[in-house]
């Protein structure tokens, strides 16, 4: 990115001899005396009087100088930038997760990822509606998400995890200890359903693998809500494994009696035009989350 004929000019400029310029930039006295000779052709001004005992600037020349100097300092600036980025030494990577991604995994995920990268930085986004969530992937207000549908989006993703659905009861339910919970019950008894944004959540689909339709007696739009109706005795309700990882509610948890999950991917607009800075934290959540879930 470095512009040559502003190294050119800086240099004469400083030195007043097109020969020192030369030999302080590794050029020719004729290389230098091209890019000068380029450069104002290019501004249609004269920018030196070359005189017998050296050079030195014009009125035109002095004018410009603080400007070149400006401008060449931005542009070795943005070069240094540019390389840093393209190191993974430096950058921003904005994450979009939903809750239970975002309070299980992105904390020990940003841990790695910033003993490695600790020029590059973090920006969290916590948005639950799927969606909205690809959609902040595909408009670029996040670099990367973790999602359970990017191909709503056509997004470029790598599959981190199967997050098994179960059947959250309160602890004292009669049901509590089974092994699976029936599927007559899934139908039978009433349900608290997480819903968001006036849509069913993914939840929905253990019931389509059993092939009922739940009983609905009310709708909740946050995790812990439904956590904390289910635990007070006002139903069941389902939750994916994460988010029952660290439940602030007494709860009871199992799998329906045909089991159900959902996919988990980390994903990308387009992995050509993802910053180095994003590949790294891609690379990073991928090898973190193998290793706290090994085949």
């Amino acid at each position: 990115m470095a512009n040559q004929k502003y190294d050119a000019f800086l240099a004469v400029a400083r030195r007043g001899s097109f020969k020192a310029a030369a030999e302080e930039l590794g050029y020719t006295q004729a290389g230098i005396s091209y890019l000068v000779n380029a450069l104002e052709k290019e501004l249609g001004l004269t920018l030196f009087l070359r005189e017998y005992g050296g050079v030195h600037l014009t009125t035109e020349g002095r004018d410009i100088l603080e400007l070149v100097q400006a401008i060449n300092a931005d542009e070795q600036a943005l070069a240094t930038r540019v390389r840093e980025l393209a190191h993974r030494e430096g950058g921003l990577v904005r994450v979009g997760a939903f809750t239970s991604a975002a309070i299980e995994w992105f904390p020990g995920i940003a841990k790695a990822f910033l003993a490695r990268y600790p020029k590059i930085d973090l920006k969290l986004l916590c948005i639950d509606d799927e969606d909205e969530l690809v959609d902040a992937v595909w408009e670029g207000r996040a670099d990367c998400a973790f999602s359970i549908a990017p191909d709503r989006r056509h997004l470029d993703a790598i599959a981190l995890h199967t997050d098994p659905l179960l059947v959250v009861l309160p602890p004292d339910h009669p049901l509590a200890d089974a092994p699976v919970f029936p599927t007559e019950a899934l139908a039978r008894e009433p349900y608290v359903q997480l819903q968001g944004n006036a849509r069913p959540s993914e939840m929905e689909a253990l019931f389509e693998a059993n092939g009922v339709t739940p009983n609905v007696r009310f709708t909740v739009d946050s995790d812990y809500g439904v956590m904390a109706m289910v635990s007070a005795g006002l139903g069941f309700s389902v939750l994916p494994s994460l988010i029952l990882s660290r439940p602030l509610f007494p709860l009871a948890a199992l799998p329906a009696e045909r089991e159900c999950a959902r996919e988990i991917s980390l994903a990308v607009r387009s992995w050509e035009t993802a910053s180095a800075a994003t590949h790294a934290f891609v690379e990073t959540a991928q090898a973190w989350v193998a290793e706290r879930y090994p085949a």
